[in-house]
This record gives C-alpha cells, structure tokens and sequence, in this order.
C-alpha cells in the first residue's frame, strides 16, 4: 500500500473515531438530562402531593416549598408556635404533641407511598433559633429541639391505625431516613433587612430525593 493510501485510510479511522466519540458524548448528555430531569419531577410531584396533604396547616404557617440551595430537596417549614417550646426548654409540652399526632401521618402518607419510598434519600429534621443569646447554647439548644421532634415523630407511627406488620414497615423506613441537626441562628429569617425572631424559630423537614449516584450505588448493593 503507498503512502498516500495508508494516510487516507489513516484520516478516515480517525474521522469514524472522532464521530463515534461525538455520538457518545451526545448519548451521555441526553441520558443526563434524561436522569435530571426524573429527579426533578419526582421532587416536583412529592411536592406537590404534600401541599395536598398539608393544605390543612396552611393557615397555621406550615409551608412547603423547592430547597432554593439544593435541587434535590424540599423544605416543610413549621412555625416554632406549633410546637409550643417553652422558653431554652426541649421538651415538646402537650400542644405540640397534639400537632405532631395529626402532622407526621399526613406527612408519611405522601413520603411511605408505593409511588415515592425508593425516591427518597433522606428526611432531616433542623432546627432553628433567632439571634438572642450565645452560640453554643442555642446550637445545643435546637439541636435537643431537633432530636425531639425525631423522637416523637417516630413515636407517632406507633399509633398508626394501619395493620401491626405495615406500622412496623413504616416506621423501619422512617427509622433509616431520619435524622436531627441542630442548625442554632446560622439560618435567621430576615425581613426588610431586619431579623424576624417569630419566623426565624422553627422547625424544617428537609426531604431529599435520590441523586443519580445514590440510584447507582444502591443498584450494585
């Protein structure tokens, strides 16, 4: 074979690789946007199906709303007056269990639903103090708050009016998504570039769906 031949057959494996790689790239990025594109609708629809479910504590100022820090999560805020905490207490006084006894099925019906349980990577409960006193102590403070709630949201489940073996499914679920984080006055609610003390004392379930990664790794488990 001369040269001029073998340079031709050269250029050309090399024009067949380079649109080989170019329609591999173009596969990846369709499957991407493919894969982001569930995700984002299967938080869109959880989202959409607790503002259903919780439509009822509107009017008490529990919201739901899109994470604004992170695509992957939602955030179910609850007003520190639901609870009722006494003043740098952490104990949850009768009101507040009486708000978490109607609150957290509602809130497991959507999350423990055939439709979202594999979805869901995580349920982190934080919680959340205005500016008034030290760091430390309202960091530990919120985080007791936090781990409180954790408690008696899982106490909760035991009274499910469900069947005995589905109550203990649901709450071994929840027992493997929740967690307590104490966030303390790192978050403060301003409004008018003033700090509202009212707001910025709360309680936020953080509820986060599956990344692409966490789908891949539990796969291979």
């Amino acid at each position: 074979m001369n040269e001029g031949a073998e340079s031709g057959l050269s250029n050309a494996f090399t024009d067949l690789m380079t649109s080989l790689a170019v329609v591999f790239i173009l596969l990846l990025c369709a499957s991407l946007n493919n894969i982001t594109e569930d995700v984002e609708s299967t938080r869109s629809k959880i989202l959409a199906d607790l503002e259903v479910q919780l439509r009822d504590y509107d009017v008490k100022g529990v919201k739901v709303k899109s994470d604004p820090n992170d695509p992957l999560a939602l955030l179910i805020l609850v007003p520190e007056g639901l609870l009722d905490f006494g003043v740098n207490k952490s104990e949850i006084p009768p009101p507040g269990v009486k708000f978490l006894s109607s609150f957290i099925p509602k809130l497991t019906d959507t999350l423990y639903s055939k439709e979202f349980r594999d979805a869901i990577s995580s349920v982190v409960v934080e919680g959340h103090t205005d500016s008034s006193g030290g760091d430390a102590k309202n960091l530990e403070l919120s985080q007791r708050r936090s781990m409180a709630v954790v408690s008696e949201s899982i106490d909760k489940l035991k009274t499910s009016s469900g069947s005995p073996d589905s109550d203990n499914a649901k709450r071994d679920y929840f027992l493997r998504l929740l967690s307590a984080s104490g966030r303390g006055k790192q978050d403060l609610i301003m409004v008018n570039g003033q700090e509202d003390s009212q707001q910025s004392r709360r309680v936020i379930f953080k509820v986060r769906v599956r990344s692409f990664e966490e789908r891949k790794l539990e796969k291979k488990l």
